[in-house]
């Protein structure tokens, strides 16, 4: 899979490849992350038995692992083709959006409640670093293009303390969001991220949970637009 730069609407999440543990939990993570970094490419066949050579693994852990990947929409079976590597089309990434505008808006809206304020003060400070990745201007350690952006999505998600909340966005659908990054990310979408992410945050700091609400519901179908017009278009495309 072609590698890009970082979506700026994409959160981050959790390392995957540092996960310890079960033989088969290890692998599971290391197969995650092979696919999200497109070693692993959208589409392509699984075969058991080079992978089990790959990783040096038996059988038994390899399918523990497959089996998770399938629960997690990672990869695919069917009776005539086995298993796949998903793919990523418009119609799974806009069906993926609407599911996370419902999730995030509501994130939004119970952190509004919750964010303390050294947490406001944190997703500021994200902000910052955002718009001087944009203006060039980032020291070294923020030179991981969107990266602000996803800590800023994955914080407000935390500050829900709705443990089924962060399970579903922050173990399940972040990661799969990866598979769909942009590779027609441009400037203008960056600062356009930026300008909604402060919306967001001045609603929060007003402790406004409707408003937070209605601004995430907004960023994320604003987000869901422009990637699915990048995916039919790409040549053309913000």
């Amino acid at each position: 899979m072609e590698q890009s730069a970082a979506d700026p609407t994409e959160p981050n999440g959790p390392e995957l490849g540092k996960a310890t543990g079960t033989l088969a939990e290890r692998l599971f993570h290391e197969l995650t992350e092979a696919i999200l970094q497109g070693d692993l490419e959208l589409g392509s066949k699984i075969s058991e038995p080079l992978l089990a050579k790959k990783y040096a693994v038996s059988r038994g852990p390899l399918r523990e692992a497959l089996h998770r990947l399938q629960e997690r929409h990672l990869i695919t079976r069917s009776a005539n083709q086995g298993a796949r590597v998903a793919e990523a089309t418009p119609e799974k990434l806009s069906d993926l959006f609407k599911v996370r505008m419902m999730l995030e808006s509501l994130a939004a809206r119970e952190a509004t409640m919750n964010c303390s304020g050294s947490d406001l003060a944190q997703l500021a400070r994200i902000i910052e670093n955002h718009e001087a990745q944009i203006l060039g201007t980032a020291p070294e350690r923020h030179t991981a293009l969107g990266s602000t952006d996803r800590d800023f999505h994955f914080l407000i998600a935390q500050r829900s303390e709705n443990q089924l909340l962060i399970r579903l966005l922050c173990e399940e659908l972040y990661p799969l969001l990866r598979l769909y990054r942009s590779r027609n990310d441009n400037l203008e979408l960056r600062k356009r991220a930026c300008i909604e992410h402060r919306r967001i945050l001045d609603a929060m700091i007003d402790r406004d949970p409707e408003m937070a609400e209605l601004m995430m519901r907004r960023h994320i179908d604003h987000a869901r637009q422009r990637r699915v017009r990048a995916m039919e278009h790409p040549k053309t495309s913000d």
